[in-house]
This record gives C-alpha cells, structure tokens and sequence, in this order.
C-alpha cells in the first residue's frame, strides 16, 4: 500500500482513473435490506487515511449508485477516532484501522463488538474466505471479533532486472544472498548514482519496524511468545544484525528513508531492490509513474538463519469498524459488510492506484487480478501461505513506538542490535505487566 500512513496528495490523474474503472461496475450482490432501499438518502461518516483516498472514491460511487446512501469521508489520525468517542462529539459512524490498534480501540471502547453479526450473517459474509492470518489478526481481541478487513499488507521483494542482469545476479533466496548482492551493486555503481538497494528506516513504526519485522520473519522469530516478549531471541538479534548491515550499502541514508524517498528511486532504475507492499507492482509497470516498466519483478522475502520457509510479515494492514458512537449501527454495518465483500474487494483490487491489496482468498485468486497484475499476484499468494502478525494488544501502540526508538538508535549506530533489542525487551515486558 503505497505512502502508508504519511501524508500524500492523489492527483487528479488517479482519480480520474479510479472514475474510469468504475464505469463499467455491474450491479453487486446487496443484501436484501440496501435493495429494498431502506437506507436510501441517509449519509454515513467515515474516517480514512489519506492513502485509501481513491478507494473512497470507488467505495462513495459504489454505494451511492446501488444503495443511495452517501459516503462522507474525513482524513484524521488514529488518535481522534478515540477523541471522537469519548468527548461525547459522536459524529463518525465507521472507522478505517490500523489493524495493530485494534486492542487499543477496544480498551477504550471505541468500536463495536461484531461477533454475533459476524456469525448470523456468516452465509453472506463467508468469514472462511479471509486469509486465515489476516483475519484474527485484524479483528481478534479476546475471543471476539471487533472489524473486518479490506486491506491486506505484506511486503515482497521488488527487483530491477535490468541491474540484477548486468551483474550476473538473480533474486536472492536468502538474507545473506541478499546482502552480498547490494553489497556488489552499490559498489559497482554509485559512483551513477546506482544502489543495491533503499532500505526503509525512516523512524516511525510502519517503516522501521517493516523494514525489521520482514527480517524476523524471515529468521522465523516472533514479537510475542505465548503472550509475552521475545525480542531478545536468537532470530530478533539476527534480524536487527541485518538491517545493520546491510544499511551502509543502501541508498543514502537509510533512517531517512521514507516512501518520499525510496519509490522514486526504484521507479526512476536507480535502485536493484525494495522490500514494499504488493500493489507497487501495479505503480511500476506504469509509464505515467515509472522508468522501468517490463525492467522488474518481485518475489517473496528472503529467508535467514535455521528458517528455510519464506514467512511474510503483515506489515500495515487495515480494516472497517464501526464506531461505539454511531448512531447509524445498522447502516453502518450493511456499509462494512457491503465494503470487505468479495466482489468490493475484487473492484478494489483492479483499480489503479487503489492502496488496496487482497484480504480475501477469492479475491486473491480472482482472474481480474490475475490478469490486471500477474506478477505481483503470484508474489502475494506465495506470501500469504504464512505470515507473522504484529502485535494487536492494547498496548500495541506503545509497544512499537518502544521498538521503533530502539530500532532508530540501532540503525544509526547509536546502540548495538542486542542491547537495543534488550532495552525494548525491557519496555514492553514493563507496558505488558
């Protein structure tokens, strides 16, 4: 999912695009109470973050055309979806989460429980459908389910052929691989402007901690072990060691590197590898955005360590959930199971410059998304065969800004991979107590 989370402007070409795919929407399947229009001419509020701006847009015209309910959305942060409730103001109906705050959301009692609704609506729904990991990660807490997902995020290895070729290389198989082949790039090559790789470091939770949690995955570490720490485990040490480095062979310079910074230099050829979400895929085979169209590919993340199975970690990862202060409840849970359907989500999927990536099996392996981007298709259904979730407590929030402060001070050489990792061990067995 492209700019994740940061501030980011949709021109005026993307949605235009977004328009154009929906033209061509068929009638979905409602459910009986939208068809009969029930709902028609209400509004419902919604909150959303500035990267799914256009799947907004697809989601208002859907439901606007076959429900005549209108979608008001509004760009805020995490923080005042809780404002919004407990100041009493009540104004948002549904709300677009983080999956890694759920926890958080239902200790402060900000969303609403949707288990029963989930299980007397399953013959619609089809709850088996969701990719097993996705599924509890973004909507379990305690047993119960809280949301369901529409937006689901892991990273894939994206590589420029063209400079793999000139080097004699091909996609590596193992985080050491990896290493040695930016490591040759970059020093065959800076002296163009040419790096091995734009390693994401830039010191907030969604980037550093990616960045690092492709790695533990790939090590087959956790950030939880039976409900507690396990950052001081052999693969989390290796994991951290990695980022390290690699690091003084990435593009300059790496705990400054956000999206802003390294998709430009994929899309322009001037980096070999991006460890990014799947729907880049779609970004660099277009000519309006990239330099290297049919000059890529992607493959799952590299493994390390005693790990010989590729695990992807879920990096990102969004889902609907409606707000405790709604006063539309009912509305509000025909638009979120009308929005995770399969059929919304397969219209999602193939439109350009969405945000969205699969959450549910039959969308993953919907030959519309086949065909509108084979290659990252089969990436993402390689990586979703496992995948390490972050953690979703109440705590989570601080848990990873604890992580990412520690994981800043590692990657600038600031403090050694296992004493850092230490001090973060520590923090969140304190947050956790």
């Amino acid at each position: 999912m492209t700019e994740r989370i940061e501030k980011s402007g949709i021109s005026r070409r993307a949605l235009l695009s977004a328009s154009a795919a929906l033209a061509g929407a068929g009638v979905l399947q409602l459910s009986p109470l939208l068809r009969s229009g029930a709902f028609a001419g209400q509004e419902l509020n919604l909150t959303i973050i500035q990267p799914h701006a256009i799947a907004g847009e697809v989601l208002k015209k859907l439901f606007q055309d076959q429900a005549g309910v209108t979608l008001n959305f509004t760009v805020i942060p995490y923080a005042q979806a809780t404002l919004d409730v407990q100041s009493g103001a009540n104004h948002f109906d549904v709300h677009d989460y983080w999956y890694t705050s759920i926890g958080a959301l239902v200790e402060d009692k900000v969303v609403v429980d949707l288990t029963d609704l989930i299980e007397k609506d399953k013959a619609r729904i089809n709850p088996g459908d969701f990719i097993e990991s996705v599924y509890d990660a973004y909507t379990l807490v305690n047993g119960r389910r809280y949301g369901l997902p529409y937006d689901g995020d892991s990273h894939v290895l994206f590589y420029n052929t063209e400079i793999l070729h000139r080097h004699g290389l091909e996609a590596p198989a193992t985080w050491d691989a990896y290493y040695q082949a930016v490591k040759t790039i970059t020093e065959k090559e800076k002296g163009n402007g040419v790096y091995g790789a734009a390693l994401l470091g830039f010191k907030v939770p969604v980037i550093i901690v990616s960045s690092y949690a492709n790695r533990l995955a790939g090590f087959g570490g956790k950030f939880l072990k039976n409900g507690q720490p396990d950052l001081v485990s052999e693969e989390s040490i290796a994991a951290a060691e990695e980022l390290v480095r690699v690091a003084p062979y990435a593009l300059p310079t790496p705990s400054e590197t956000a999206f802003d910074q390294a998709l430009p230099a994929f899309l322009s050829g001037k980096v070999a590898f991006l460890e990014f979400w799947t729907d880049l895929g779609v970004r660099a085979q277009d000519p309006q955005n990239s330099k290297i169209v049919d000059k890529w590919d992607v493959s799952q993340l590299p493994v390390g360590g005693k790990n010989k199975t590729p695990v992807a970690a879920l990096d990102a990862g969004f889902g609907w959930a409606i707000s405790t202060g709604s006063r539309k409840k009912d509305l509000a849970w025909e638009f979120v199971r009308f929005a995770t359907s399969s059929e919304v989500g397969a219209k999602l999927l193939t439109t350009p410059n969405s945000g969205i990536d699969p959450t549910r099996r039959s969308t993953l392996n919907d030959p519309a998304y086949k065909a509108f981007a084979p290659k990252v298709q089969r990436a993402a259904a390689a990586a979703f065969g496992s995948a390490l979730p972050w953690p979703n407590v109440a705590q989570a929030p601080k848990l990873l800004d604890a992580l990412t402060e520690q994981l800043a001070l590692i990657l600038a050489g600031q403090a050694k991979p296992k004493a850092g990792l230490e001090a973060a061990q520590h923090a969140w067995e304190h947050l956790l107590a």
